[in-house]
């Protein structure tokens, strides 16, 4: 390696938090079809596939269905709207203090999360995209599903590209969308989660702070053998 190489250390760990629900208190889906007059028919559906009742690629087909001619320019409203969940401007702050690595993965939409994710510094991050045509919201998406195989082929690939085995990574989430990556992280995390996520999940934590994960990860950590652990 050169004398001044400016090659990053590889870091302890890798956090990734889903979004809806999770890092936020909302569902922005529903945030967006309060504009569109259908926000109780969304929310149903979110509600029965986050119970795991519902294929979560179908349900947001039919729920972004709904949002056929909403303005983008509303978008900018429910920007405005999303509420970070307590503790979760603090944990981004304290995986980096420990220098390690931060993502979110949404089965929400791009162009709410990534100004969001913008502002915190948050480099690491997939939504999906809403289709729009001439200023108004067509009904669709565009390019691949977030579901929950992507969610978790997500992790695994931020951890490839970090150097880290999945030993290494934590992931926390709150819906079925979310099981995946739970099952394949290192730390599993279920937040103020649905019953079928918390009985899975290998932790659980019914909230109200996002940064309580922490002392699960804390926890497990202090449990390691020392040769599992990185260097920092």
């Amino acid at each position: 390696m050169p004398e001044h190489s400016t090659a990053r250390p590889r870091p302890g760990r890798l956090v990734v938090t889903d979004v809806d629900s999770t890092f936020l208190t909302q569902e922005v889906i529903e945030l967006i079809a309060e504009h569109a007059g259908t926000r109780e028919q969304v929310a149903a559906v979110t509600e029965r596939a986050m119970r795991g009742e519902l294929d979560f690629a179908d349900s947001l087909r039919e729920r972004v269905a709904t949002l056929a001619g909403v303005p983008v320019s509303a978008l900018d409203a429910v920007r405005e709207a999303v509420v970070l969940t307590p503790g979760a401007e603090e944990l981004v702050a304290e995986v980096r203090r420990r220098g390690w690595e931060f993502g979110l993965v949404s089965g929400g939409f791009a162009e709410v999360l990534e100004p969001l994710a913008t502002s915190l510094g948050i480099t690491r991050w997939r939504a999906n995209r809403l289709e729009a045509v001439d200023g108004v919201l067509t009904g669709r998406t565009t390019g691949p599903v977030v579901d929950r195989a992507l969610k978790e082929a997500t992790l695994r690939q931020w951890a490839a590209e970090l150097g880290l085995s999945m030993a290494d990574t934590v992931a926390v989430g709150d819906g079925a969308n979310d099981l995946d990556m739970i099952d394949a992280a290192g730390i599993g995390i279920a937040f103020a989660a649905k019953p079928a996520v918390r009985e899975r999940a290998p932790y659980s934590l019914d909230g109200p702070r996002l940064d309580a994960v922490l002392r699960i990860v804390d926890t497990v950590d202090a449990r390691r053998p020392a040769a599992d652990t990185h260097p920092s």
